[in-house]
């Protein structure tokens, strides 16, 4: 393994681990606080939902059980949340743990959520409800892709950053826009993420792209297995219809088309396996662009793992660099 990463300044540190979806990071990041004397911070722009558990890949009741959990189930599917709301309540979190001199284990793959609590948010202005609502009619009577096709000439920057299929941002790109009548891309390029608000220590999980494929068809399985079906039959029975933007999200997408009678349930765990394959990629494209972040081979040895994130730790000052391994 590799040197541990830099560190923004003398605050103490958060453990920060990313990487895509199924490599491990949760597993992960529980070994680690559990050894440290840590607490878990997600930043999982799902994982916030309640009701949305199997297809999130949100933490069980038994890893919830062996280290507490944060920004977890916050707001019911159809209430409306940011990166924003998520930065107040991440912010809340860390200071409780502060405050009791506990490590802070930030893990999740929302690479936006992770920079939002790092480096704080632009000053564009905050999501309207009326304009989300807006937006989430214009999509009923359309698609995710001609709202992409519409954010492209507005601002072709942003939109050519980001895949036909990524409504949440899609969304974001076309209400700053609105509201401001300046591309969001332009709000990002001025911001710049330039100062980091909280020291931190990043490692992520890196992966063969043949081997993560693997483990990416496996968890999709495994999800139907435990009953992801079931999940989102209930959330539907449950008012929470398909078109609100968590039912759009990876996984949960695809379910609702074997609701509808659209697709056969092999063929939408096959589509849901190539999206999540994609969103990978994506994950892979943001996240090794930051040269904070400290890369761990998959499959990772806890042991040493915790090893490394402890030395890190004690050479910034950070809780759990003195503690003993278990």
């Amino acid at each position: 393994m590799s040197a541990s990463p830099p560190l923004a300044s003398a605050r103490p540190p958060l453990l920060v681990m990313v990487g895509p979806t199924a490599s491990g990071k949760t597993d992960l990041a529980i070994e680690l606080a559990e050894a440290l004397g840590g607490e878990i911070v997600s930043a999982d722009s799902v994982q916030v939902y309640r009701g949305l558990d199997i297809g999130s890949g949100k933490a069980t009741a038994e890893q919830r059980a062996r280290v507490p959990h944060h920004c977890l189930d916050l707001v019911a599917p159809d209430q409306l949340f940011d990166a924003a709301s998520y930065r107040r309540h991440a912010e809340a979190a860390l200071a409780d743990l502060y405050a009791r001199g506990r490590l802070a284990v930030v893990t999740g793959g929302t690479g936006l959520y992770v920079r939002a609590l790092l480096f704080g948010l632009l000053p564009a202005p905050g999501a309207s409800p009326e304009l989300r609502a807006r937006l989430e009619e214009e999509l009923r009577r359309s698609s995710v892709e001609q709202l992409h096709a519409r954010l492209a000439r507005v601002d072709p920057q942003l939109a050519a950053r980001l895949s036909p299929r990524d409504l949440p941002r899609i969304q974001r790109g076309l209400e700053v826009h609105e509201a401001t009548g300046a591309p969001l891309s332009a709000w990002q390029q001025q911001h710049g993420f330039r100062r980091q608000l909280h020291p931190a220590l990043l490692f992520g999980i890196r992966w063969e792209r043949e081997l993560l494929r693997e483990r990416i068809a496996r968890r999709c399985r495994a999800m139907l297995a435990t009953g992801f079906l079931e999940e989102v039959q209930a959330l539907r029975r449950a008012g929470y219809g398909p078109a609100l933007r968590p039912m759009q999200s990876l996984g949960y997408r695809e379910m609702n088309l074997v609701l509808d009678g659209v697709l056969g349930l092999e063929e939408a765990l096959q589509l849901q396996i190539r999206n999540t394959c994609r969103y990978a990629r994506r994950q892979m494209t943001w996240f090794g662009s930051d040269p904070q972040v400290c890369w761990l081979p998959g499959p990772v040895d806890p042991a040493a793992a915790i090893r490394l994130a402890r030395d890190a730790l004690a050479e910034h000052g950070g809780p759990g660099g003195k503690r003993r391994e278990r």
